[in-house]
């Protein structure tokens, strides 16, 4: 999958700026995206806070492994004990 150009962070500081009064089309060229991608920013990531997209990392971070410690287990377990 590829990888996108703006880390989360840079996504989330970036509706605030219009929230302060800043044009959409300022706001857009100053970080090279189109309106589109402003709007979907906005509605996936507008009322969060760097500190929650953080917390929201290293949850998901959590996730991952946990979820890797779960597939090495079922692995590991013999088919006539699945269910």
């Amino acid at each position: 999958m590829r990888k996108g150009r703006f880390s989360k962070l840079h996504i989330i500081a970036t509706p605030p700026e219009h929230e302060a009064g800043m044009a959409t089309a300022e706001v857009c060229r100053r970080h090279a995206i189109s309106s589109a991608t402003f709007y979907a920013w906005k509605s996936r990531f507008g009322g969060l806070e760097v500190a929650d997209a953080k917390r929201m990392n290293a949850l998901e971070d959590e996730s991952s492994k946990l979820k890797k410690l779960l597939a090495e287990q079922c692995s590991t377990t013999p088919a006539s004990k699945r269910y």
